[in-house]
């Protein structure tokens, strides 16, 4: 139970090897979802000396051509599921918090810093509905860029006017970033799916923090 509540390692190295073996062990054979975790795995070798701009636009194209955009009631039989980067490209399908969800953890273990990076739920204005994406702060005040599923092109949020943020959140922190402004309002330990996705990379073979 200890390890469940445990941080992920993510700047560790992974052993994929592992990784892949556990996940075969839970979710049953990975087909063709073996070639994509495959090629997450050269694509976090390669880019280890990239720029940080370069690391955004490799991993926000690498998960929008991967994966298929899915409703979790067709994926998964539930309403709501989110999704470890492993089930995302075991299934090679997910809705938006999936894809923002497999670009987190990627753009941590390259090296990009927690308090850069934030899970951010908006409303989608155009399409009139909840979304999810990712958004990069290269300084704490600077106006973040948006990684989308949606859309390929990696732009400000101040060009973003059709998406409409509510709140934020990733590892460390929750936000709520709507008309209250950017203001912390407590860890992201209150959101009992960020929590279960943790569990589940723990349990796929992901290394943990410890307090040693």
């Amino acid at each position: 139970m200890l390890l469940a509540v445990l941080p992920l390692a993510l700047s560790a190295d992974w052993d994929f090897s592992a990784i892949s073996r556990k996940a075969t062990a839970l979710y049953g054979p990975l087909g063709a979802g073996q070639q994509r975790i495959d090629a997450w795995q050269n694509l976090l070798a390669t880019q280890k000396q990239a720029t940080e701009v370069e690391k955004l636009k490799v991993v926000n194209l690498f998960f929008n051509h991967q994966m298929v955009y899915t409703e979790d009631i067709d994926l998964w039989g539930e309403v709501d599921y989110w999704e470890t980067p492993i089930e995302a490209l075991w299934k090679g399908a997910g809705d938006c918090e999936d894809y923002a969800i497999a670009k987190y953890f990627s753009l941590r273990h390259l090296g990009i810093a927690a308090d850069k990076l934030r899970i951010t739920y908006v409303k989608a204005l155009r399409q009139n509905r909840a979304h999810m994406v990712l958004t990069y702060y290269s300084t704490p005040n600077a106006v973040p860029l948006v990684l989308d599923s949606l859309m390929d092109p990696i732009k400000l949020a101040s060009d973003r006017s059709d998406l409409l943020p509510v709140y934020s959140f990733n590892g460390e922190g929750l936000w709520l970033t709507g008309a209250a402004g950017n203001k912390k309002v407590g860890d992201s330990k209150r959101l009992s799916r960020w929590q279960d996705v943790l569990r589940k990379m723990a349990a796929e073979g992901f290394p943990v923090e410890t307090d040693n």
